[in-house]
C-alpha cells in the first residue's frame, strides 16, 4: 500500500473551502485555556467543514503562534469570532435558530451514540474549560446535553479528543 502525496488528496484551497457547503455546526469554546487545544479545534473544524468556531471568555484568539502550532493554517480557512462572555454567544446563536448543545457529563444527558441530529436543524456545540467544563451559567441555558460514553478509569477525555469524536459523529449521521 502506498501513502498518498499531499497533491493527491484533492483538498480545496482556502477560497474554495470558504464557499463550499458546511456542516450545520458551530463550535463554542467556553473559556478554554490551552492555545494548543484551540488550534487543534480549528484544525478539526476544518477537517469536518464546520461553519464556525466561536471563542469565548479567556479562550485565546488568532493570530498567535501557539495556536498556529496545532491549527496549521486552519485559522485562515475556518471562520471565527470572539465573545467576551459565553452567554452572549449563546443568546446570539439562539436568535439565529441554533440548537444549543453542551458536550458535558450531566444529569439527564443523552449519550452520543443515541443522539440523532435533525438534518433540518443547526447546532451550536459547546465545549468547556479543561478543568471546570461548561460553566453552570451556560448549562442553565442549553437545549440539550450530549455525553460521550466512557469505560475507563479517567473522568473525561481531553477537549480535542471529545471534539473529534462528536464532530465525526455529527458528520457521519448528517452526511454519510
Amino acid at each position: 500500500m502506498r501513502k498518498l502525496k499531499l497533491d493527491e488528496l484533492n483538498r480545496p484551497d482556502i477560497e474554495a473551502f470558504k464557499t463550499q457547503e458546511k456542516l450545520p455546526v458551530v463550535v463554542v469554546l467556553d473559556n478554554v485555556r490551552s492555545m494548543h487545544n484551540v488550534g487543534s479545534i480549528f484544525r478539526t473544524a476544518d477537517g469536518f467543514a464546520l461553519e464556525k468556531v466561536i471563542l469565548c471568555g479567556i479562550t485565546a484568539q488568532p493570530p498567535h503562534r501557539e495556536i498556529e502550532k496545532t491549527a496549521l493554517g486552519a485559522t485562515q480557512s475556518v471562520d471565527w469570532i470572539h465573545y467576551t462572555d459565553t452567554l452572549q454567544a449563546v443568546d446570539a446563536l439562539r436568535s439565529l435558530g441554533y440548537e444549543i448543545v453542551a458536550i458535558e457529563q450531566a444529569e439527564n444527558s443523552t449519550m452520543l451514540n443515541t443522539f440523532n441530529p435533525d438534518p433540518k436543524k443547526k447546532y451550536a456545540l459547546i465545549f468547556g474549560n479543561e478543568v471546570d467544563g461548561v460553566s453552570d451559567e451556560v448549562m442553565a441555558k442549553i437545549d440539550e446535553c450530549i455525553e460521550i460514553p466512557q469505560f475507563g478509569t479517567k473522568h473525561s477525555f481531553n477537549i480535542v479528543i471529545s471534539a473529534g469524536i462528536v464532530f465525526w459523529d455529527f458528520f457521519a449521521k448528517l452526511r454519510l
